[in-house]
């Protein structure tokens, strides 16, 4: 399904493509959003589209908070829950780029204190889920007690056994990328968020993206809901991220998405050589094609090479989407848990990419 990565250099850089957000585009996708909000039950949706490396529309649309009332605002911040996972990507390429961490070491060359398994797990294995580290199991999900460090979240599953020698097979894990921010930090001296803050954030004009602390008052966050039988709403359960903050811990809103988007595409925060193996498909031992790069997942859509990420945990369904040809990135955040927020993403890919 997916075909070998090709592609030129200029594709990569940030183009004014030939797309433009019209008055006629911008109700088309206020209609499309709303009617899918009706028939999903979504109670809040917040979105973002950038062309040409400059954010050209967004909007929110229902309820940040059902109880009170409250508006969803394209201020509004929501968990990202998996699409962290694309951002600690590009944390740890930075680190490859510097010379601090190779891709074929074994991950505890950074992260010592984990236990030796019974084959050596690669960086590269951890960034496109070919490790056979495991994923969430039992109430993990619900964990609600909070963990200081990032060290001490790798303790959930740290005695654990690999599930499958690695690269032999593909198994979706957040506990991988814990142990990939735990990489950086090694290498960097710095926390894992306040790496992210100073090489990431900064640099791509993210101003709301942040660790989603229980604890803090963070201004604009969205409650969470999810849907009950009969499609009653209801409040969403309880958890504390910070176990798992660099594979699906952090909190920010739909513009910031499509800022790392550009600043990914324009090559502010890795070089293009970068950015192009990150949106390579990696490959099994046997030599065939997986479909997840490294932190991106890589696929088509109406015949063009699209890379991105979705997300899912307590509260919030999130997507963001690149099409690196065209210069264009689009961002979907809604606050239900279980929300096909992927069809969100690609009604609006299909008015986005109709040519002026």
């Amino acid at each position: 399904m997916i075909a070998p990565l090709v592609v030129v250099a200029a594709a990569l850089v940030a183009q004014i493509a030939p797309y433009q957000i019209t008055a006629e585009k911008a109700a088309k996708i206020d209609a499309a959003v709303t009617a899918q909000m009706i028939e999903a039950g979504v109670p809040g949706i917040t979105a973002a589209v950038s062309i040409g490396g400059q954010v050209r529309w967004t909007n929110a649309y229902g309820l940040s908070d059902v109880e009170n009332n409250v508006p969803m605002k394209t201020s509004s911040v929501l968990r990202l829950a998996s699409i962290s996972k694309p951002i600690t990507a590009v944390a740890v390429m930075q680190q490859v780029e510097a010379g601090k961490i190779r891709l074929d070491d074994d991950i505890r060359v950074y992260v010592p204190s984990w236990p030796v398994k019974e084959w050596p797990v690669k960086v590269r294995h951890l960034l496109s889920h070919l490790g056979g580290v495991r994923h969430y199991m039992g109430e993990e999900l619900q964990i609600t007690r909070h963990y200081s460090t990032t060290l001490e979240g790798l303790t959930i599953f740290d005695k654990d056994p690999l599930l499958f020698e690695p690269g032999t097979k593909y198994s979706y894990t957040t506990y991988g990328f814990s142990l990939l921010g735990a990489a950086v930090e090694a290498v960097s001296n710095m926390r894992f968020v306040d790496y992210l803050r100073v090489r990431i954030t900064g640099p791509a004009g993210m101003t709301t993206l942040e660790a989603d602390d229980q604890a803090k008052i963070i201004l604009g966050r969205s409650r969470g809901y999810r849907l009950g039988a009969n499609k009653v709403l209801y409040n969403c359960g309880l958890a504390d991220t910070s176990y798992k903050i660099p594979g699906g811990g952090l909190i920010g809103r739909a513009e910031d998405l499509v800022k790392f988007a550009i600043a990914v595409m324009d090559t502010r925060l890795v070089r293009r050589d970068t950015v192009e193996q990150m949106f390579t498909p990696q490959r099994f031992n046997d030599g065939s094609p997986s479909h997840y790069g490294l932190g991106w997942g890589v696929d088509t859509f109406q015949g063009l090479r699209r890379v991105g990420h979705s997300g899912g945990q307590q509260g919030t369904s999130t997507n963001l989407i690149l099409f690196p040809s065209e210069g264009v990135a689009i961002s979907v955040m809604a606050n239900l848990e279980g929300a096909r927020v992927a069809a969100f993403t690609d009604a609006i890919a299909k008015i986005v990419l109709e040519r002026n």
